[in-house]
């Protein structure tokens, strides 16, 4: 599998950054995992606007999710080669509804559907294109899920935004690519089931075993040198951070 970086800001674009977006390779096949503020600008750089296989959605907090819309304009007022056929888009429950409502003007009420085919996520073993996946529920204000994404015998699990919780533990045991979370700084937020500091996301890697651990998520407001020390102070294995362009084998 080779994963590529699209974004990795959190809560809001930074200056150097789209919001998390995160591109997954292998046979061919694209995966997208997240499309938040920025990330189809960004995507851009990596492959053509309508070479994405299909999306899945962690949850439907904006910066996760809102440039779907914009995604939305590409595929349905396409001219040239005609309306796409619809890709799969895996999200929570309501995510049609909620993209629906955040473009406020689409054509009718199931426009997103002519060109999104939606699939509602729950804790669950699937297939997406090559790729067996799994998801499970995290502990966030919304419905919101993390994935493991396997291929060819490798693995790769995405956190998505979660506090602390054993359901994330359990889904990267063993996995050779922790992509995970680190939104708040260790000994200053202390805010229940929101998110993880690097510390707790260090804590979670070891926990699971996993082979190596990538930060993201990181707000423009938070030292990530702080969270990548604090993560690297408990976690042995490989730790650095997310970049956008950035891109891995594995």
């Amino acid at each position: 599998m080779k994963l590529t970086v699209v974004g990795c800001s959190g809560s809001f674009p930074s200056a150097d950054s789209a919001c998390s977006s995160y591109l997954v390779e292998a046979d061919g096949f694209r995966l997208l995992l997240d499309m938040g503020n920025g990330a189809l600008g960004e995507l851009q750089r990596h492959i053509g606007l309508y070479d994405l296989d299909a999306i899945f959605l962690s949850h439907l907090h904006a910066d996760h999710c809102i440039d779907m819309c914009a995604y939305f304009v590409a595929r349905y007022y396409r001219h040239e080669g005609g309306r796409c056929a619809p890709i799969p888009v895996y999200g929570p429950e309501g995510t049609e509804q909620r993209l629906t409502t955040a473009y406020a003007d689409t054509p009718s009420a199931s426009s997103m559907s002519e060109v999104f085919d939606f699939h509602t996520v729950k804790p669950a073993s699937f297939d997406i294109g090559p790729f067996s996946v799994r998801t499970e529920k995290m502990c966030h204000p919304v419905e919101a899920y993390a994935i493991r994404v396997e291929h060819a015998g490798k693995s790769l699990t995405y956190s998505g935004d979660t506090g602390p919780c054993s359901a994330l533990d359990e889904l990267a045991s063993g996995t050779d690519f922790f992509l995970c979370e680190a939104a708040f700084t260790h000994g200053k937020e202390n805010i229940p089931d929101l998110h993880l500091n690097g510390r707790e996301a260090g804590e979670s890697a070891h926990r699971a075993g996993a082979g190596r651990l990538l930060l993201t998520h990181i707000p423009p407001w938070t030292d990530p040198q702080t969270n990548l020390a604090d993560a690297r102070a408990v976690y042995a294995g490989p730790t650095a951070l997310a970049a956008p362009g950035a891109t891995y084998e594995i």
